[in-house]
């Protein structure tokens, strides 16, 4: 019974540990990224975990530590209304939240539908969460949690804080909005599946080999899973990066948004894109910046990934040594 409590605990704690290293302890590398991502004047594109660093120590150094979790709560806020949106559209329409195992192309065709819709209700809060992650702590003033959400409808319906004119429609947002959500998806489901296939396989060999210990079968029953979930999330970020560098200048172009200048670590700049759209922005890109313009501010996902990976390995030590103890 001890056991079986144990076991229950252990599982909540490993989800929790997960949970946290996503949202909270990755949030700093979040800021940084969509900072040096957005700012097209820098001449340091923090490729590697080292620059980041330094520039991260900067920003905590001249601004204090607020500098690197701004616009964690609004993050939450995305998350929330995506799960909404996406449980009462598939409530009011035929669309399925899942895939069933005997899926057909229809079937899928739906569930992307359903997904498409999501990202394009959720979009102009993304937008204003996206806003409020690369803003600078020097100008910005103390918002509220529900800032993003007040934001968010304000720019549906055109009202709220003034944009210049170079800000893009929403309706012009859709396409790259939805074809990075959607891809990001695809991506992240399929490796996840592809990768616990290959664990599960891997565990029922084992236990066809030879007598496996209690602690390893409780082992089997959680990580697979959760390493699955990482390696999904690292291929879809990394994958997709310059598709997000672009996502993200498009959105953050005619706000007015002030950022930090990533070059210095103090010091703000302007946000001034003219893009005209997704292709011109890409093409700009190319010839401004060269193909590494493109991942500005990739050290910052390889600093990201390596503590998901840290957090996952010392949980699992913990769990082992507790089961041991238990057994």
């Amino acid at each position: 019974m001890k056991t079986e409590q144990l076991n229950r605990f252990a599982g909540f704690g490993i989800g929790l540990a997960s949970l946290f290293t996503e949202n909270v302890l990755a949030h700093p590398c979040i800021v940084l990224r969509r900072q040096c991502q957005v700012n097209y004047h820098a001449q340091h594109y923090h490729l590697t975990p080292f620059t980041v660093i330094n520039i991260m120590y900067s920003f905590n150094k001249t601004q204090g530590p607020r500098a690197l979790w701004k616009g964690m709560g609004s993050t939450f806020i995305v998350q929330g209304v995506t799960l909404g949106a996406e449980g009462i559209i598939s409530e009011f329409t035929p669309l399925p939240r899942e895939v069933l195992h005997k899926w057909s192309p229809k079937q899928i065709g739906e569930h992307l539908l359903l997904k498409s819709l999501t990202y394009v209700v959720a979009m102009p809060f993304y937008s204003a969460s996206l806003i409020e992650t690369v803003q600078s702590e020097i100008i910005r003033d103390n918002t509220g949690i529900l800032e993003c959400v007040k934001e968010g409808i304000g720019r549906v319906i055109g009202m709220g804080v003034p944009h210049s004119k170079r800000l893009l429609p929403l309706l012009s947002l859709i396409f790259p909005t939805v074809l990075h959500g959607v891809l990001h998806y695809i991506i992240s489901s399929v490796i996840q599946k592809f990768v616990l296939l290959i664990l599960k396989r891997k565990t029922y060999n084992s236990h066809l080999a030879e007598s496996t210990s209690p602690v390893q079968s409780m082992l089997d029953a959680y990580f697979p899973e959760l390493i699955a979930n990482f390696a999904a999330s690292l291929c879809s970020d990394v994958i997709l990066y310059p598709l997000e560098t672009v996502l993200h200048r498009l959105h953050i172009q005619g706000t007015r948004t002030i950022i930090d200048n990533t070059d210095l670590g103090y010091e703000v700049l302007p946000i001034n894109t003219q893009y005209e759209g997704m292709r011109d922005c890409i093409n700009t890109i190319r010839q401004e910046e060269g193909v590494f313009g493109f991942y500005k501010g990739f050290g910052a996902v390889i600093i990201q990934y390596t503590l998901h990976a840290a957090v996952l390995q010392i949980t699992k030590i913990i769990y082992s040594t507790l089961l041991q103890n238990n057994i």
